[in-house]
């Protein structure tokens, strides 16, 4: 409801920018910049504007009411693509924990975009706060302008001068994992992933390489391929045809580990006795697979909440200054790097 000494006053249809800047006695520039959230006018210039739009019913009225109030009713969210279950986990884990703040998600997938940069900077100005993966396919240039104007939060990505972070540990893990492979005495491991994907990737190779110097080594080239089960399945065939040689893969996720495992196990290949092949995520059927994949579990679920938890505090405020989250991961050994199976368990009879 307008604050006045009378009703509001009825405008015709097709409202403007310009008519609300004329109501409120404005310029058009402070009446974009109340309408988008930000906090560069006063407090007296903000209920100006919000008074002629609701009058004039240039937005909606519960629109103009959370701003009124600033009450921030919208997250964006910028994820690759929602093929595999990381994507999925992320998701639920950013939207559910949005939903419990009353938040709203306005998600975007950046597959098939011709100018991703563009699509992304037209989402800002629809959103009181922006979360997105860190990637190759968003330019520096372009997260720094936008955390420069409201707040964003890179998932998984580079720490920024002016935007948050939120990522899993990669590199210690990743050496980690690449040491147990070589402890089984496997000489010969290639790191299956594009490590200029994005810098989780990246970070993961580095852990790879690491692990090689630290056993005096040397580390092969990543096989460069991108993260989804076409691409293992046909790592595998390059395996099974000679074109690639090894003793152990180290995959970066579990979708390329699982993938590979499949191809081999259905070629007639044995594994971990001919080949170790091991990955990164942990998910659910890493844990039914035979053998029982080796891998490195991050808890992607948590990673999203926490990201919609950090947006929300930038938003209102409360957030500590910008910086870095890391959440700890954990190497989760099975069978597929060449230990041993756990023991089965039998049910005594009565």
């Amino acid at each position: 409801m307008a604050i006045g000494s009378g009703p509001p006053t009825r405008h015709p249809a097709g409202a403007t920018i310009y008519s609300v800047a004329e109501r409120a006695g404005v310029s058009i520039a402070s009446v974009s910049r109340v309408l988008q959230g930000s906090q560069a006018v006063s407090d007296k210039t903000r209920k100006r504007v919000l008074e002629a739009a609701e009058e004039l019913r240039y937005v909606p009225l519960a629109a103009a009411r959370s701003l009124a109030v600033r009450h921030h009713e919208a997250h964006g969210l910028v994820l690759p693509e929602l093929s595999g279950p990381y994507y999925s986990e992320l998701l639920m884990g950013f939207e559910y924990r949005a939903a419990e703040l009353g938040q709203s998600v306005v998600l975007m997938l950046a597959e098939g975009k011709a100018d991703l940069p563009r699509a992304v900077r037209k989402l800002a100005t629809r959103v009181d706060g922006l979360a997105m993966l860190g990637s190759s396919a968003i330019p520096e240039e372009t997260v720094t302008a936008l955390g420069g104007s409201k707040p964003v939060v890179l998932i998984a990505g580079d720490e920024g001068a002016q935007v948050d972070t939120v990522s899993a540990e990669n590199t210690s893990s990743a050496r980690e994992i690449t040491a147990h492979v070589l402890g089984h005495g496997r000489t010969r491991l290639l790191f299956v992933g594009d490590p200029a994907s994005g810098p989780d990737i990246r970070d993961r190779y580095a852990g790879f390489v690491a692990a090689h110097v630290a056993a005096g080594i040397p580390a092969a080239e990543a096989v460069r391929v991108a993260l989804r089960e076409e691409d293992g399945t046909a790592v595998a065939d390059r395996l099974l045809r000679g074109e690639l040689e090894a003793d152990g893969l180290v995959c970066a996720n579990d979708e390329l580990a699982l993938a590979v495992l499949v191809r081999l196990r259905g070629s007639g290949l044995r594994v971990p006795q001919d080949l170790a092949v091991v990955g990164w995520d942990d998910v659910m059927t890493a844990r039914y697979v035979e053998p029982g994949l080796t891998t490195v579990r991050q808890p992607v679920r948590e990673l999203g909440a926490r990201a919609s938890d950090l947006l929300h505090e930038r938003i209102t405020g409360s957030a500590s200054p910008l910086g870095a989250q890391v959440i700890p991961t954990e190497l989760v050994i099975r069978a597929s790097c060449g230990c041993p199976p756990p023991p089965v368990a039998v049910r005594a009879r009565p």
